[in-house]
C-alpha cells in the first residue's frame, strides 16, 4: 500500500491507468513503481467432529435419549458452540450401540 504525501489518503490504481493516484487532492503516485492489483478470499470451512473408539467411552456423559436410527435409548453426549455467541449451543448426541451421530440445537 502507498500513501500520498501530500495528504496521507491512500493511492489507488485506476482501470487502465499504470500511475497510482489519490482519490482525495487527485496528486499521482511515481511512474515506476509496480502496481500489483488483486483480492485475497478466506473461505471459513465447516468442521466435522470426529471421535475414536476411546474417546465414546471414555469421558463423555450418557443420556436417556432415543436414537433415531436403531431405536436404542441411551447415547454419549457433548455441547458445541457452531453458531454465533448469542445463540444457543449445539448439543450432538452419539448412540452408544449402532454409533449412529445426531444433533439437537438447543
Amino acid at each position: 500500500m502507498k500513501f500520498c504525501e501530500k495528504c496521507g489518503n491512500l493511492l489507488v490504481a485506476r482501470p487502465g491507468k499504470k500511475i497510482p493516484e489519490c482519490r482525495k487532492c487527485g496528486k499521482k503516485g511515481k511512474p515506476n513503481e509496480k502496481i500489483v492489483i488483486g483480492e485475497e478470499h478466506h473461505l471459513h470451512k465447516k468442521g466435522v467432529v470426529v471421535m475414536s473408539k476411546d474417546e465414546q467411552q471414555g469421558d463423555l456423559p450418557i443420556t436417556h435419549i432415543m436414537c433415531p436410527e436403531c431405536e436404542h435409548g441411551e447415547a454419549f453426549w457433548w455441547m458445541q458452540q457452531t453458531r454465533s455467541a448469542d445463540e444457543p449451543p449445539t448439543l450432538f448426541y452419539r448412540c452408544k450401540k449402532c454409533t449412529h451421530s445426531w444433533r439437537s440445537y438447543g
